[in-house]
């Protein structure tokens, strides 16, 4: 487990890394699989400390809720012609992406 200190740190961390970026900046990771939609309805952040943390259980919860997941031809097609501009963190290999103006498919 995590002390709350070292969460704390590694939240910081990953605000530091935290950045806006348009969809088609992202389209070799997403052709690579390597994109990963986050709900609106959750903190970005928190998920990325969750995945950096390697917490399966979470990770099955939100997945099974729909608010994880892989980012599907319809989200990638509505970004892409949208020219839409996400809010992105690396946890590597992974690239979490959430579209806070998310009017489509949850």
């Amino acid at each position: 487990m995590v002390s709350d200190e070292s969460r704390e740190e590694l939240l910081a961390k990953l605000n530091l890394e935290t950045s806006q970026i348009k969809w088609r900046d992202l389209q070799t990771y997403f052709a690579r699989g390597h994109v990963v939609r986050v709900a609106p309805a959750l903190d970005l952040l928190a998920v990325a400390a969750e995945l950096t943390a390697d917490n399966k259980v979470q990770f099955e919860q939100w997945m099974s809720a729909g608010q994880v997941g892989e980012v599907t031809p319809d989200h990638a097609r509505h970004w892409y012609e949208q020219d839409s501009e996400l809010w992105a963190v690396v946890v590597a290999p992974w690239v979490l992406v959430q579209d806070r103006n998310d009017h489509i498919l949850h």
